[in-house]
């Protein structure tokens, strides 16, 4: 099965060095620029990530710029990537390598690990493609692809398979150890596709491919989740007052969504009489209370099912921070949970 592994070698890196994508990050090897990348892009596709590594690199070009930039600004520059607390990691990761490197960005698999948000993924990335350390980078494009080629039906979720992908793969790197990851992974991205619609026609190791052999694609990789997730519902805010001007207010320092700002909103759904007396205790008064619409937004672990109202107000009040609709789009970080119902408000 290793000699088997092996075959894939080399026509993957021929097929990489000639299909490889144009992304903004392949410019150079620069780990910063790689580890920025990569960050983005866990969770999320490519061409999602493009046009937020060129804002943020316009923004914070280096390591030093990154310790420095203030929270807000940079979840602001996070906003609608999710996953806000891997952009405060960026952040105490840029601050120790400015402290404890000297601004040198580490160079081996080893000290990356010990910065703030980087695991054995990242590390591995970074190391490997910028640094040529010859360890693997494994995520869910390599699993699916190296599943596929040996035909296994272990399931991907747990760690003891990536762990023994892991073994696998650390036998069979070449001396181009950067360049063989990236190709299993665009290979991964952009042909090995998951469920039934692997474009197995354009890939070069079908012919080493046992779930193609076999007319397994379909099934394999085997992801069998015992992750129960948590519902919650929640009643959303757009306190307004005849003057456009909005009420938001921070979120605190830990827990979901920590440090980001967010519309006023209650746990539960509340009806519009339930939300007149919500707002008197606000020292509120509402001169029109709106349905705007339900909204639901998928964490990690949990589901927020939201009814949103609009409700235009007749003075401002001292609980919240009353910001207009531009000052909020260019600089208050707003999750994507509430920004739904912002938007909905032009339609």
């Amino acid at each position: 099965m290793q000699e088997h592994l092996q075959n894939i070698v080399k026509p993957l890196l021929q097929w990489f060095e000639t299909n490889k994508r144009d992304l903004p990050w392949r410019k150079d090897r620069h780990p910063y620029h790689i580890w920025i990348s990569e960050i983005m892009l866990q969770q999320t596709r490519i061409e999602a990530v493009k046009k937020y590594y060129v804002n943020f690199m316009k923004e914070l070009p280096d390591t030093e710029s990154l310790s420095l930039v203030a929270e807000d600004k940079l979840l602001k520059l996070w906003e609608g990537l999710g996953y806000y607390s891997r952009a405060k990691n960026l952040k105490k990761a840029a601050e120790l390598i400015m402290q404890e490197y000297g601004g040198r960005f580490p160079d081996s698999y080893e000290q990356l690990l010990k910065l703030p948000g980087v695991g054995e993924y990242t590390a591995g990335a970074i190391a490997s493609i910028c640094f040529n350390e010859k360890v693997t980078a494994i995520d869910g494009n390599v699993l699916r692809v190296i599943s596929r080629v040996l035909g296994s039906r272990k399931n991907v979720l747990l760690p003891e398979t990536k762990k023994e992908i892991d073994q696998k793969l650390q036998k069979i790197l070449p001396e181009q150890s950067g360049m063989f990851n990236e190709a299993l992974m665009e290979l991964g991205e952009m042909v090995c596709l998951p469920g039934a619609a692997p474009e197995c026609t354009r890939c070069p190791v079908q012919s080493d491919c046992i779930a193609h052999r076999d007319n397994l694609t379909a099934e394999i990789p085997v992801r069998i989740k015992k992750l129960k997730r948590k519902r919650e519902e929640k009643t959303i805010l757009v306190l307004m007052t005849e003057n456009n001007r909005i009420a938001i207010e921070k979120r605190t320092e830990k827990g979901l969504l920590s440090g980001m700002y967010q519309l006023p909103n209650l746990n539960g759904f509340y009806s519009e009489e339930e939300l007149k007396s919500i707002l008197r205790e606000w020292q509120l008064t509402s001169m029109k209370i709106s349905f705007l619409k339900n909204a639901k937004h998928v964490f990690t672990h949990i589901d927020w099912h939201m009814k949103g109202y609009l409700v235009t107000v007749e003075q401002q009040c001292s609980q919240f921070l009353w910001v207009s609709p531009q000052e909020l789009s260019e600089k208050y970080p707003l999750p994507t949970a509430f920004q739904t119902f912002i938007k909905n408000l032009s339609k």
